[in-house]
């Protein structure tokens, strides 16, 4: 079982996440490589907001395979290259997580595996 927490003694979140997961005792643990923005047939989005709801279908896609819903999603961490209109971020989130919320982290980098890419998802989930 997984527990969400956010303790009262530090702020609020200031975003779509918690401050704390717990995995108690989990029989299975899934950890899910960088995904990038690029579609099936090879193509990736110019724009980070659209290569950030690729890169998100594909963290969904790879729960589907082993078999887990978005409700097994712990932590997800997004890489961006510039700037990632924060609205357009939410918006994706809420539309593909829909109420649940995960650990989260946006880092900020200064390239990634090529130009093309503006962003990358990686994930873990647990059950």
């Amino acid at each position: 079982m997984n527990t969400a927490r956010n303790p009262e003694s530090i702020h609020t979140p200031a975003g779509r996440y918690v401050h704390q997961i717990e995995v108690s005792n989990p029989s299975r643990l899934l950890f899910i490589s960088g995904q990038v923005g690029t579609n099936p047939d090879g193509t990736t989005p110019p724009d980070p907001v659209d290569q950030l709801r690729v890169a998100v279908e594909n963290v969904l896609h790879n729960l589907e395979a082993a078999g887990l819903g978005v409700d097994a999603l712990t932590k997800i961490t997004t890489y961006a290259v510039g700037p990632l209109d924060p609205a357009g971020r939410r918006a994706v989130l809420d539309e593909l997580l829909g109420a649940h919320v995960s650990c989260s982290t946006l880092v900020y980098v200064a390239a990634l595996a090529s130009p093309d890419f503006k962003i990358e998802v990686d994930a873990w989930a647990a059950v």
